[in-house]
């Protein structure tokens, strides 16, 4: 079985998030969504709210699971079996941090790192980009699930 783990903070989850776990499950037999849950870090939704939201826009996705971590990812695929971690790529300067991301995984486990490119039309949404307009009362409901959206307009009014 050819498991995959596509890792991040999704704070909060994108259309471009989705985009890149969607394509993963057409890739994979199963896909594992992991949900970074650093506590060291001020995330605008906690770590329940955004395993939560992940899980609620994967709900259609047969064989898409979706779990909270902490620590390394290498540790929580090796944990799992997994045997490639999925990034997806915005721009060129996005490359350039994972590779060096993906040797060190590949050096500590052998797991191998799989980049996918967004698509055209979402390469330039971010999480933070979603907040910042959001936090100062722009409509981003052509970004995130409407389910993450009516839970943005909620933390900023």
């Amino acid at each position: 079985m050819r498991r995959a783990v596509c890792p991040g903070s999704f704070d909060p989850v994108t259309i471009g998030h989705l985009d890149i776990v969607r394509r993963s499950a057409r890739l994979f037999d199963e896909v594992i969504v992991a949900v970074g849950t650093n506590v060291s870090k001020n995330r605008l939704f906690d770590a329940g709210e955004r395993i939560a939201m992940m899980r609620q826009a994967c709900a259609d996705l047969a064989n898409v699971s979706v779990e909270g971590f902490t620590g390394l990812i290498t540790t929580f695929c090796a944990e799992r079996d997994v045997t490639a971690i999925v990034k997806g790529l915005r721009a060129a300067s996005d490359f350039d941090y994972e590779l060096q991301m993906a040797q060190m995984n590949s050096s500590l486990t052998g797991v191998e790192t799989v980049f996918i490119p967004t698509s055209p039309d979402r390469g330039f949404v971010s999480s933070s980009l979603v907040k910042e307009v959001a936090g100062f009362g722009g409509d981003v409901s052509d970004f995130v699930p409407a389910f993450v959206h009516d839970q943005l307009k909620g933390r900023f009014t």
